[in-house]
């Protein structure tokens, strides 16, 4: 049991360092913090906003709840929230990086 609870913390480690790598390379190169949108001026940009979105997701939730807690001054509730959101988003993106590193490494 414990050691089923470390690998779920491990995998969701790597689907958080995951989204925090490609959220902090979207605004490297763009500028501007990368958020919830996924307009575009055609269909290149739209799906690569919906790839960034999907996998960079628990990065973009927790920098905004950090950001309401401090400036808008959201409840702690909130907060927790938004963490469980991203915790769990964090898993399944980190099951996909896994399974990606895994294949690359040959296993």
């Amino acid at each position: 049991m414990l050691l089923d609870l470390l690998l779920v913390g491990y995998i969701a480690s790597a689907g958080f360092v995951a989204a925090g790598v490609l959220g902090s390379l979207y605004q490297l190169v763009t500028k501007e913090p990368p958020k919830f949108n996924f307009g575009g001026e055609g269909l290149l940009s739209f799906l690569t906003g919906i790839v960034l979105c999907v996998f960079a997701g628990p990065f973009i939730i927790m920098r905004n709840a950090i950001r309401g807690r401090r400036i808008e001054k959201r409840p702690l509730g909130w907060l927790v929230a938004s963490s469980t959101i991203a915790g769990m988003w964090s898993v399944c993106s980190g099951v996909m990086v896994m399974n990606v590193a895994l294949i690359v490494a040959g296993f």
